[in-house]
């Protein structure tokens, strides 16, 4: 897509969205930031609920748009996923141009790792990547205990010199079209070690599951308000029902020995730069050895 904003001399062009919902902490603060900067024009385009993990998912039904007032900036809630508001976003139905860059977040909570695949924030910046423009997704890593809502505004400062540089290289058609920047900030960001490129690892949470229970009375009730329930799988036969709730397990597996990866970078209080593209490869290894195992079959 192409959009002539930055080389005809005029504000570039930036649009947000997020998973966290249009009124998420991060978002607005991000938001704030770059409206005060007074050097962009800021577009917002974020689902009207809480869209956490849902990676590439996409609406087929018709979207609600409704216009949402965010001071200094041109917003509106989806009825959708990340990936559908920023498809609508970038698509000019909605805006009269394609936005210079888009930026997904700020989330709460981390994406490094394992944990790219899940999420809805990383999606909505590659899928903006997917269709020629240029992208971002930031996370901060919240803690409960420690965090506190200005966090998101030193986050989102922090990240201005990034912002500022893809802008100057976009213009100059010097920004690389192969990737997009995942940027994670670490729960420490008043006292940052500085930024760090890194490359995605293999850090995940882990999931689990637990049945519940509920009284026959209330099961009809129930499983129509959990069918839509994203954390909620439901086994329905014409006799029983059981349902299962999805929770987190802590414990994770991770090549944290390696010390270009996001999650060893980010835990040592980086702000981590992961450049990812769209292809989901195999190693190497394993590409030789299929090469050698298919032509064997039957």
């Amino acid at each position: 897509m192409e959009n002539d904003s930055l080389i005809s001399g005029n504000r570039p062009v930036i649009m947000v969205t997020n998973d966290d919902g249009i009124g998420a902490q991060g978002l607005l603060a991000l938001v704030h930031v770059l409206v005060s900067a007074s050097r962009y024009v800021v577009q917002v385009c974020a689902p009207d609920s809480e869209k956490s993990a849902v990676s590439h998912c996409t609406y087929g039904h018709p979207l609600v748009v409704k216009r949402v007032k965010i001071e200094g900036a041109t917003a509106v809630s989806v009825s959708g996923t990340p990936v559908d508001c920023v498809s609508l976003g970038i698509s000019k139905a909605l805006f009269p141009s394609v936005p210079d860059l888009v930026i997904s977040g700020i989330n709460k909570g981390s994406n490094c790792g394992y944990n790219i695949v899940y999420s809805g924030t990383v999606a909505g910046a590659r899928e903006a990547f997917l269709d020629g423009v240029p992208s971002i997704s930031l996370s901060y890593q919240w803690s409960s205990g420690k965090s506190q809502v200005n966090d998101y505004l030193l986050s989102a400062k922090a990240c201005l010199p990034i912002i500022n540089a893809i802008l100057v290289d976009i213009k100059n058609q010097n920004f690389p079209n192969g990737c997009f920047l995942n940027m994670d900030f670490p729960t420490d960001i008043a006292n940052h070690k500085g930024y760090k490129l890194t490359k995605q690892g293999k850090s995940r949470s882990r999931l689990g599951w637990k049945k519940i229970t509920t009284p026959n009375i209330q099961i009809e009730k129930l499983l129509a308000e959990l069918s839509q329930e994203k954390h909620t799988q439901i086994i329905a036969s014409e006799h029983e029902h059981l349902l299962f709730q999805r929770h987190d397990w802590n414990p994770q597996f991770s090549d944290d020995n390696d010390d270009e990866t996001d999650k060893k970078s980010l835990r040592e209080g980086y702000i981590t730069v992961t450049p990812l593209g769209a292809l989901s490869r195999a190693d190497e290894d394993n590409h030789h050895y299929f090469k050698n195992w298919l032509p064997n079959l039957g």
